[in-house]
């Protein structure tokens, strides 16, 4: 790692996917400006999908292979530093503030700080693991080999993903969901239903509740639900969302609503400071102010926010998708994905297995969800910005607009 110097044309606080994308967009538009790279977390930044799919289910898959320093750590105007907090910036000094004391001037600033996971009554420890870095995948692997008992909580997107991974792994698992089904805050009933049907039939206990609180018994964890229902496994996985890491855009006076705002070229509300990922909420294009929490938007919007901040003059009009695994059926999807909005449901032959799910507003497709089909993202966006020119009457009338593939 490298030791940091006084001053950089460019500093980005953040060492995940968007801060390593941002550095490729710099270098597009700045061949030879000052870059440093300010990660708290430990580890070098990583492909951060790979921690709960690849590295669990190919068997070429390293730790190392997800790596994304490799270009950062090539360039000797790059400075990557890890392990090394930002407690404050000062927008009107152009400058950040480090754990250390020392202080790190900036030309231009990027706030790639991510998100961080929702934690219960239930303290992280070496075998409570609330799922998101390199770090975090380490301890797990660790203790999840074949014929351990992992508990896991949560049934959403890194729930359903993690609790796939360790079945596939021969890990038994204990599912805590604190509603029906799995994913049932974005899938439709009867998908949802089917889902929770395929783990069970997989061998993973389901259990229905909340947790009242638990505990790290040094060889194992113990969890208490809120029925009074006892769960003792080997680890437990803890998947209940993330909330945007905003303290220091809040402490320095940025404007923040649900991320740190920005307007369509990604700049904050104070002047050479810009957000990207995660953290940020941004103008979508074709749905308005939204923040998104996917790799995909991670890298576009950390690579544009890099050009700009390099000098080119562009709107990040860009709507990105997302995608998982799980078991046995995989999909794609993009936009607004929520179960509250309106659903429209087209399954190929009228049986869940291969299908598109569209999600509406006031007549706009708000999102799409592409259940084992392929290729059809830019479709499902085509259909997003014409619905919101003309708004759907008949929502019946969807069906069939983007095909099975």
């Amino acid at each position: 790692m490298s030791e940091l110097q006084d001053s950089y044309d460019y500093v980005i606080v953040g060492g995940g996917v968007a801060a390593a994308s941002a550095v490729s967009g710099i270098r597009s538009e700045d061949e030879g400006g000052s870059i440093a790279v300010i990660g708290s977390e430990p580890a070098e930044p990583v492909y951060r999908p790979a921690l709960s799919k690849d590295l669990w289910l190919k068997d070429d898959a390293t730790l190392e292979g997800s790596s994304l320093a490799g270009d950062l750590q090539d360039d000797d105007r790059v400075d990557l530093v890890t392990d090394t907090t930002v407690t404050a910036i000062d927008p009107d000094a152009h400058a950040v503030r480090l754990a250390d004391g020392s202080s790190v001037g900036y030309g231009k600033l990027l706030l790639a700080t991510g998100a961080e996971p929702r934690v219960l009554a239930l303290d992280p420890g070496p075998r409570v693991v609330y799922y998101r870095t390199a770090a975090d995948y380490e301890r797990l692997r660790a203790i999840a080999d074949q014929g351990s008992h992992v508990a896991v909580v949560g049934g959403g997107y890194i729930g359903s993903e993690i609790a796939s991974a360790l079945v596939q792994n021969d890990v038994a698992v204990t599912l805590v969901l604190d509603q029906e089904d799995v994913q049932e805050q974005m899938f439709p009933r009867a998908l949802a239903a089917s889902l929770t049907k395929a783990f069970a039939d997989r061998g993973v206990t389901i259990v229905h509740g909340s947790v009242e609180r638990g505990e790290d018994t040094g060889d194992g964890v113990r969890i208490r639900l809120e029925d009074g229902t006892d769960i003792a496994a080997d680890a437990a996985v803890i998947g209940v969302g993330v909330l945007p890491r905003t303290s220091l855009a809040e402490a320095a006076g940025l404007e923040v609503d649900n991320g740190i705002v920005v307007d369509d070229h990604l700049r904050t509300s104070a002047t050479d400071v810009y957000a990207a990922g995660d953290v940020a909420s941004y103008p979508d294009a074709l749905l308005g102010r939204r923040r998104v929490e996917h790799v995909d938007h991670a890298e576009k919007s950390g690579e544009h926010a890099g050009k700009v901040m390099a000098g080119a003059d562009a709107a990040y009009d860009y709507t990105p998708f997302f995608w998982s695994d799980i078991l046995d059926a995989g999909y794609e999807a993009v936009g607004e994905t929520s179960s509250s909005l309106d659903m429209v449901e087209d399954w190929k032959d009228g049986e869940i297995g291969t299908g598109v799910v569209y999600y509406v507003g006031s007549g706009q497709v708000r999102g799409v969800l592409l259940w084992n089909v392929w290729d059809s993202v830019d479709q499902a966006r085509e259909l997003i910005a014409a619905t919101g020119k003309e708004p759907v009457s008949d929502l019946e009338s969807l069906r069939g607009r983007i095909g099975f593939g």
